[in-house]
């Protein structure tokens, strides 16, 4: 597994600046939303990754445009925003978790969170938005509903998300365990030749 996921994580930068990819060439009406899917194992390995993809990038396409967004971090910051942030863990202290689960539920919506990641993001000022942090932000957000509430959100701006877990076109299965609702909108950013 680890000498395929190096040769695979060769070839994201390239992909990621592969004319299809940033012009959206060949998808007709599909929507732009890229998944790198990895073993959650190989997690540090992957961070310190997206680090050289973002050194890289411009180096390899200057003027490229791009961000970077931290789903687990931009949580933290909209709790922040609103203000929520340390009444939440003043709950989590006092109730636990799984009252701190219930009472997020409403303000992390999906749509909600969609919404801050374009306002934080511009799409439409990017050529293309990395996103990572798929797996901290677990099991506050789940990935399939808020890849649903980004469709309609983010033009033609494409969208590649580094996930820990398993994505075979059809579904999402975060750690490779556990399945979320079928998700079937995104391209394999660099499949998996060892996959079956």
């Amino acid at each position: 597994m680890k000498a395929s996921l190096d040769q695979r994580l060769n070839r994201v930068i390239d992909r990621i600046l592969s004319e299809e990819l940033l012009s959206n060439a060949g998808l007709g009406n599909e929507i732009g939303f890229y998944i790198f899917d990895y073993d959650p194992a190989e997690e540090m390995k992957v961070r310190g990754f997206l680090r050289i993809v973002e050194d890289q990038l411009p180096k390899k396409k200057p003027g490229i445009r791009f961000v970077h967004i931290n789903l687990f971090s931009l949580i933290v910051e909209y709790l922040q925003d609103r203000k929520l942030l340390d009444r939440a863990f003043e709950l989590q202290k006092a109730k636990g978790s799984e009252e701190l689960l219930k009472a997020l539920k409403g303000p992390l919506h999906e749509l909600k969170i969609a919404k801050y990641l374009v306002e934080k993001a511009k799409p439409e000022q990017q050529d293309v938005i990395l996103m990572s942090g798929v797996g901290s932000a677990w099991p506050i957000l789940r990935s399939h509903t808020l890849l649903n509430s980004l469709h309609p959100l983010m033009e033609d701006t494409p969208l590649v998300v580094f996930y820990p877990g398993k994505y075979d076109g059809q579904g999402l299965r975060l750690f490779g365990k556990l399945k979320e609702s079928n998700y079937y909108r995104a391209f394999q950013l660099v499949p998996d030749p060892t996959a079956a």
